[in-house]
């Protein structure tokens, strides 16, 4: 990368700087009168004040060229502008792209170089929860020219990553750096925020972006927590000096030889990004590293001078301009560990430059582990360790900046925003969107899917294509037969692979890693007993004689060949098990050919069979582990879990799902053997594939709140980050958000949800409030029509239940009909009783604000109590019998979807909350200030058998349940769609008390 420019583009770039800066804070403006007014003020500018100048310029500039990075940046801060004064076109769309030139009145030659250099990116921009900041990173003319944010994007378009990614990572990043504080503002000011990825997902590439703009703003020292495990840390600090510290940074002025990195195969192949020369001698700055990839900081003694700053200007602070774009940056990435993190704070109290002076970025690697306070339940109590250390850290350094990166937020969310020297994301919350081609947990679950069970197939159920039963009894014994059929799997995935290496375009070597993961337990001692057990089944496999190919094709047959033909997305599949038969030894040879085809990561040095290091060397091995394994660390190339471990929280849960990540050429291989509830023994097993299912549920309520309130009212955040806590939500009761140490409580006092479903699910188990609620809603159903009536909604193809389908869907509703005033539904609402008060209390509140406040906004609603063509299964509710729904607390005492998407359809329609049915009968119904109301007489399973053939059933035995969509225009006179209130932040009661029961 070559930084030296002439003083004309340097002139050029002074002059496009200043006019964006100028028309950041505004709308587009002519660019050749905006250029022609700076040129006045910069010397030797004129020459470049003309839009035939800047085509010129954009056809001779490559991607990373600083004036089409300029570019794109305010383009696409253009593109993204929501309800802007100036367009009335839809965000990210062509057509706003046309409006903005038009309004910057730019020649079409012009258009179509920016066009080509910087195209719409039509993915949506991440989510911010954000207190008010001071705009300085887009603005700024004051900083030294970006260097490794450019190398840093070069690096990624050389590896394969599409323009769309590159551009959603800069947008991103630039979320996360504009609201650091200026590096050089006069007075100290520290900021905090959490960036919320998904597991596995590339959360690394984002911290990556964030530290190459830092560092080019100004920041000059980098801090990086990398997680509590040396092979954390390791991994984090080899990514970050191959992808933005570079080759010379590494080496400065040393033979290649004498590298860290000498006996890594990446270095050898030249893979770590180079410069060309020092960066500090090509008028950029250096890198120092303050740690390597096998050595963790050390306390410097007389070496303390490597963390000393240097000044261009002796009399000025370290941070003002003069100085900070002068002086190398420092990178250490540091484990959260008591005595490492001490030895930098004692390092730090030595040095000369005044800590006030120094801009610093702290970045914590998966900051929900190790770095929370667990010991603020007690007033008095001292932090926990590594939190205390971390503390000193942000006391000590007034310029630090902090920024968390966890995919379980849950933790940080819970912290006290009152503690000024905790990690508490006070002013932004960042959620990263789900990355293109990423496997996560929704892809290992049929979410709210609607398709009976005996219809799924391989096409149409995620869990069907990927997920296998693991049955645990009692005693926790293990299934013999599902464990051998799991390395069975392996085997054939691995020939698959080979297979595909040799007849696709994919190249041999494309797959590096196939792994397998074993995770049964954290407790080394049984990983000595799964070792001996999966030893045993290798070597009785018999994978070159006639049972372990008998073995094999029965599994290809009915399951990996029938997968693979509807989820292969275009790669190749074998006709027959015979086609793939000759690639079953050569995999076999790659798993166990050295005698050691598993290998055991844990803490035990007498059963470690290998070492699980990614980056020296190949690796298609079976890893049995437990914490190492759970965590932050990449399992690289995995493609089977057996996974049967327990955890105490949906936090613990979630990290520890390894199968979910990037799995490019082999999406349709893999499985994931899981422990799964043993019904009918009478013995309570675990259902692991249900808690996944809950956490995955939770993450997704948790990624849409942020989204709903993300939005600004007035310029105003609806929330800010010190509100988030009430947003998250517990699908399963046993199964908490954090651990209770981590927790603390607010309240919510109000969600406004015009035109969206709601549906409470905490109905009490008490017979006595069964009954109650049995007596309030009796006459809601004795009020129904007599007639059926059959709703239909007509969607278009796009919205298919399926990716693949090109049909267009209807969903069909049969349902007695009724009309409830505004009065009588809040009413009955308010006299309904629930297993979880905390549950409804919000969303009742809504009701009473849009009902009887100033701003009442609905005029009526209309009910549907759905009911089965055929007439079966049926139940007396007062006077008259109606079609019985049989439904199963799945997350005791909560229920789960207790209606279905056809049926919603019809409701969200009847409140003008989706476009035309194009049904008559569903038109009809439709009015601005009409709400829709589902309800359903459900019967719990063990209580069917008290349903006599009459339909009778004792009241206490019986669920009237129902769920609303409020009108889409009912706000209720106000714009703001929660309003929260708090409680003592020493308390640490749940969100949802699914204890109370009155």
């Amino acid at each position: 990368m070559e930084i030296l420019m002439s003083q004309a583009e340097s002139t050029r770039l002074d002059l496009h700087r200043a006019v964006l800066a100028d028309l950041a804070g505004s709308k587009p403006k002519s660019l050749a009168r905006a250029m022609g007014y700076q040129a006045y003020d910069l010397p030797g500018a004129q020459p470049s004040a003309n839009e035939e100048d800047f085509r010129s310029a954009l056809l001779a500039a490559g991607p990373s060229d600083q004036l089409v990075d300029m570019w794109r940046k305010q383009l696409t801060h253009w593109d993204f502008a929501e309800h802007p004064n100036w367009s009335a076109s839809e965000p990210r769309t062509d057509q706003r792209r046309t409006d903005i030139y038009d309004l910057l009145d730019l020649e079409p030659g012009t258009r179509k170089l920016l066009e080509a250099c910087a195209p719409v990116m039509k993915t949506p921009p991440p989510v911010v929860i954000s207190e008010k900041f001071e705009p300085w990173y887009r603005t700024t003319t004051k900083y030294g020219r970006e260097w490794y944010w450019p190398a840093y994007r070069n690096l990624l378009s050389s590896k394969g990553w599409s323009d769309d990614a590159v551009a959603g990572l800069d947008m991103a990043t630039d979320s996360v750096v504009e609201r650091l504080s200026d590096p050089s503002r006069p007075e100290a000011f520290q900021a905090k925020g959490l960036v919320v990825g998904y597991v596995q997902s590339g959360k690394t590439a984002n911290f990556t972006g964030v530290i190459a703009k830092a560092v080019d703003a100004g920041y000059r020292l980098v801090i990086v927590l990398g997680g509590t495990l040396n092979l954390l840390r390791a991994q984090t600090q080899r990514r970050l000096d191959m992808e933005l510290v570079g080759w010379e940074n590494i080496l400065r002025g040393a033979s290649e030889f004498e590298s860290d990195y000498a006996d890594d195969p990446a270095w050898n192949q030249g893979k770590f990004i180079k410069f060309g020369s020092q960066p500090a001698a090509l008028g950029a700055f250096d890198i120092v590293r303050m740690t390597t990839r096998d050595d963790d900081y050390k306390s410097l003694r007389q070496g303390i001078v490597a963390l000393e700053f240097e000044k261009q200007q002796p009399a000025l602070p370290l941070h003002d301009p003069a100085n900070l774009h002068r002086s190398s940056a420092r990178l250490m990435v540091v484990k959260k560990n008591k005595a490492v993190l001490g030895k930098l704070v004692q390092d730090l109290k030595k040095i000369k430059t005044p800590l006030a002076e120094i801009p610093v970025l702290i970045i914590d690697d998966e900051s929900d582990e190790a770095s929370v306070n667990t010991a603020r339940q007690k007033p008095d109590a001292e932090r926990t360790a590594i939190n205390k250390k971390i503390s000193e850290l942000l006391t000590m350094l007034p310029r630090a900046q902090y920024v968390g990166y966890t995919a379980t937020p849950y933790a940080n969310v819970f912290i006290d925003p009152s503690d000024a020297a905790d990690i508490f994301p006070k002013d932004f919350i960042v959620s990263l969107e789900r990355p293109h081609n990423y496997m996560g947990a929704r892809d290992f679950h049929d979410l709210d899917d609607d398709i009976p069970e005996d219809e799924r197939t391989f096409a149409n159920s995620n869990e069907k294509a990927h997920v296998r039963s693991v049955q645990v009894d009692g005693l926790d014994e293990v299934d013999t037969a599902t464990l051998r059929q799991a390395i069975d799997m392996f085997v054939l995935t691995a020939a698959m692979k080979l297979y595909r290496e040799e007849r696709s375009d994919l190249g041999d070597g494309f797959f590096q890693h196939h792994t397998m993961l074993i995770h049964e337990s954290s407790w080394t001692i049984d990983h000595r007993e799964v070792l001996g057990r999966i030893t045993k089944l290798w070597w009785d496999s018999d994978y070159s004689g006639p049972n372990g190919h008998e073995r094999l094709r029965t599994l290809f047959d009915n399951d990996v060949s029938e997968v693979s033909a509807v989820r292969a997305d275009g790669h190749v599949v074998p006709s027959s098990y015979a086609e793939l038969q000759p690639y079953i030894g050569a995999a076999v040879f790659r798993i166990g050919g050295d005698q050691k085809p598993i290998i055991v990561v844990n803490s035990d040095k007498d059963i470690e069979t290998g070492e699980a290091d990614f980056d020296k060397r190949q690796i298609w091995k079976i890893l049995v582990g437990g914490q190492k394994l759970s965590r932050g660390f990449t399992v690289e190339g995995l493609t089977i879990s057996y996974f049967l471990r327990r955890a105490s929280n949906m936090s613990a849960l979630m990290q520890m799902g390894r199968w979910f990540g990037f799995r490019p050429g082999y999406r349709d291989l893999v499985r994931l053997y899981i422990g799964r509830e043993q019904p009918g023994t009478g013995v309570k097993g675990i259902d692991l594939l249900r808690a996944f299912e809950a956490v995955c549920r939770d993450e997704d309520a948790f990624r849409r709140e942020l989204q709903q309130y993300s939005v600004m009212v007035d310029g105003i955040p609806q929330v800010t980050p010190a509100q988030v806590p009430p947003l998250v939500s517990q699908h399963l009761p046993q199964l908490k958000p954090a651990s209770p140490n981590k927790m603390y409580n607010a309240k919510l006092v109000e969600v406004r949800s015009p035109g969206k479903w709601l549906e409470p699910t905490a109905y009490p188990t008490s017979a006595a409030q069964l009954k109650h609620n049995t007596a309030v809603w009796t006459p809601a159903f004795d009020g129904l029509s007599t007639e059926i009536t059959r709703f239909a909604y007509h969607f278009s193809a796009q919205h298919g239940r399926h990716a693949k389908d090109s049909a267009p869907t209807v969903h069909y509703l049969t349902a007695l009909t009724g009309r409830l005033s505004p009065e009588e539904f809040l009413d009955l609402a308010e006299r309904t009783k629930w297993r979880a008060p905390g549950e409804f209390g919000p969303h009742l509140e809504y009701l009473r604000s849009i009902t009887r406040g100033v701003g009442r906004a609905v005029d009526e609603w209309v009910v549907l109590a759905p009911q089965r063509e055929k007439g079966d299964q049926q139940v007396r509710v007062g006077g008259r019998k109606i079609t019985r729904w049989d439904r199963v607390r799945r997350r005791d005492p909560l229920f789960g979807s207790i209606s279905t998407s056809r049926h919603r359809s019809i409701a969200l329609r009847i409140a003008g909350a989706i476009g035309d049915s194009r049904d008559p009968n569903t038109e009809r119904f439709v009015g601005k200030r009409t709400g829709a109301i589902l309800i359903h007489a459900v019967v719990e399973p063990h209580h069917v058998s008290s349903v006599d053939p009459s339909g009778a059933i004792d009241p206490g035995k019986l669920v009237l349940t129902f769920g609303f969509v409020a009108p889409a225009s009912a706000y209720g006179g106000a714009d703001r769609v929660v309003r929260f209130t708090t409680r003592d932040s020493g308390t640490a009661a749940p969100i949802i008390d699914c204890d109370a029961e009155e």
